[in-house]
């Protein structure tokens, strides 16, 4: 019976209007290689308490993810239910331990045998940190899901000396004092930890422990990366660009002034940004649209900027970005189309996004909290994108009518990537939806190649404002529905609000 309501609701939306768009492709036009990388999770073990402005309570890490109690906990006591859906997902690093929360951190409270590990007050949530998850913990969870660590250092309260001592008990391998602490503590052979963020959001002067301006920053953080790479000259550094966008445009500054500062020392400039945040309305098409263009414009300012850089001193490696916190919140079809533009955002970035990271693990899985987690159609969003969209993000032009959100005018209804695996012969072409209420029906070119055979469309299409729930898990897979091909033309219709992800063979 849900499985037949959802599909009427698809259908409803097709037959209400439909509207005629153009999708043209190009694979012989190639914006960049995407990095499989741009598919990570961020995970920061908050406990909530006290926090101003916040009324929950309870812990992001203990519990959800690390229950050593709990029959589905494996032998390092994280729960196996995320682990193997990360696995599912694919995901390819994760990075920690935060956030705010490791402005306060000292690494050196989580190692070592866990009934001798401090507890210390969270200042950045309120809550309390038994520390019984630290370095050992976080490796051994990313080593079951398969995944890179990102290690974000602490430079808001903590030293550069400090620092130098966690990237040693991670990569040394020459008999150091910390070396030999990791050897005690059962690992033997380095971690070989390769990505390193200098400070998390050091820019959030209301909210961040040992905030600091642009030009302390910038001095300690070039300091900080001599430091660490004296220790390892392997690693990859990420320094920490804007997340305060507060309305003057302080942020373009402290960007300028770090890229300025940083190009040749670190490897990627991390920005934050989450859905929605820069429009407060509640409106459908300033969240769909007004949303969209803040996400878009973030990156395209900040690679404007590495490319003034880039141009004064050609001689240094360029940055790359990383939008190593993103997401949005809540479980409904309004926010798959936010996950899926998102995602659009960086394959369309593909030349300068190589990095991102999902606020959090946990939230790519939907919970009940009596009967457990389940797979919404949210996780099977991301998955489209992380199984699938590997390889050369390639030109597409997009032909369709348009809307006008609060600030943002003549947006087009339909948001489009594609993708082109050129070892499978094979295409992606990822179109979001953004009508409220009508069907999209797209003719759709290939202008330097054919299709081949049957295209084959997955198809996510929801009421927009019901809540996901456990009972229906069994039917939020994404629907497939075969697509006919003709050389290098076919035509499909897209339901309102809906994502749809076409793959199909070319040559």
């Amino acid at each position: 019976m849900r499985k037949t309501l959802l599909f009427i609701v698809c259908v409803v939306s097709m037959t209400a209007m439909a509207q005629n768009a153009t999708i043209r492709i190009n694979t012989s036009r190639i914006i960049g290689e995407i990095d499989p990388n741009i598919y990570g999770v961020f995970m920061e073990p908050i406990s909530f308490k006290g926090h101003p402005g916040s009324s929950m309570s309870g812990s992001t890490l203990y519990g959800p993810l690390y229950d050593p109690s709990s029959p589905l906990a494996n032998k390092d006591g994280f729960k196996t239910n995320y682990i193997d859906a990360m696995k599912e997902l694919k995901i390819r690093n994760m990075r920690w331990p935060g956030g705010n929360y490791v402005a306060g951190y000292n690494w050196q409270d989580g190692i070592g045998p866990k009934d001798q590990r401090p507890i210390r007050k969270d200042l950045a949530w309120g809550g309390v940190d038994t520390n019984q998850v630290g370095t050992d913990e976080w490796i051994a969870l990313n080593r079951a899901i398969g995944s890179e660590n990102i290690i974000c250092i602490n430079l808001g309260l903590g030293d550069i000396s400090n620092a130098r001592y966690w990237i040693e008990y991670c990569n040394s391998d020459e008999g150091t004092t910390f070396a030999k602490k990791r050897a005690e503590n059962g690992h033997p052979k380095p971690y070989n930890v390769k990505y390193w963020g200098l400070g998390n959001e050091v820019d959030g002067e209301p909210w961040i422990m040992g905030h600091k301006d642009v030009d302390d920053y910038c001095k300690v953080a070039v300091e900080a990366a001599k430091a660490l790479k004296s220790v390892d000259k392997s690693i990859q550094l990420v320094a920490s660009g804007s997340s305060y966008y507060e309305p003057t445009g302080k942020w373009l500054e402290w960007n300028r002034k770090v890229i300025t500062a940083l190009t040749g020392v670190a490897d990627y400039l991390s920005i934050h940004r989450y859905w929605s945040d820069g429009t407060n309305s509640k409106d459908y098409y300033d969240y769909v649209g007004d949303a969209a263009m803040d996400i878009e414009s973030k990156i395209t300012t900040v690679q404007s900027q590495v490319n003034i850089v880039k141009a004064l001193y050609p001689a240094k490696k360029p940055l790359y970005l990383t939008m190593d916190e993103w997401g949005t919140f809540g479980q409904s079809m309004r926010e798959v189309l936010a996950l899926t533009m998102n995602l659009n955002s960086f394959i369309r970035h593909a030349d300068f996004v190589k990095m991102s990271d999902f606020t959090m693990l946990t939230s790519l899985l939907s919970t009940d909290k009596d009967k457990g987690t389940f797979k919404s159609p949210f996780f099977y969003a991301y998955k489209l994108f992380s199984n699938n969209c590997l390889g050369s993000s390639v030109d597409t032009q997009v032909i369709c009518d348009t809307f006008d959100a609060k600030v943002n005018k003549g947006i087009p209804f339909l948001d489009v990537t594609t993708v082109y695996s050129k070892a499978d012969g094979k295409i992606y072409i990822n179109v979001a939806n953004r009508n409220q209420n009508k069907a999209i029906t797209a003719d759709i070119f290939s202008d330097a190649s054919s299709f081949s055979g049957k295209a084959v469309a997955s198809q996510i299409c929801y009421s927009l404002d019901d809540k996901f729930v456990y009972a229906a898990d069994n039917v939020y897979a994404p629907v497939k529905k075969n697509i006919d091909t003709k050389a290098n033309k076919m035509t499909f219709a897209f339901p309102a609000h809906s994502f749809t992800q076409i793959a199909v063979n070319v040559k």
